[in-house]
């Protein structure tokens, strides 16, 4: 499953869905899709995902299933992960606009 982020400030950013739902967790929503925020909520999803980098930031999200088997395989952190995607928050915040996520 991909999981693209939208908002009419910044360009849309599509991941992969074991990772797009775990940001979203971070941000403190629950990982359904589709969903929202609105654009009040989301300096409180930035800050929110800020202080899960913050705290967990060297840590690997789950890996793809071919590479769980590969033991020399780089693992990508959260906060590499979550940069786009704070990057698209930043923007929403900026435009005081939504910022909405489907498949």
């Amino acid at each position: 499953m991909l999981v693209t982020f939208r908002t009419p400030a910044y360009s849309d950013i599509t991941m992969f869905g074991d990772v797009a739902l775990a940001l979203i967790q971070h941000m403190g929503h629950s990982p359904t899709v589709p969903s929202a925020i609105a654009a009040e909520d989301v300096p409180q999803a930035l800050e929110r995902l800020r202080a899960a980098i913050d705290e967990r930031g060297g840590e690997s999200l789950p890996s793809a299933p071919e590479e769980a088997t590969a033991p020399d395989v780089d693992r990508v952190s959260l906060a590499h992960r979550a940069l786009p995607l704070m990057q698209l928050l930043e923007a929403a915040e900026q435009a005081e606009t939504y910022v909405m996520w489907d498949r």
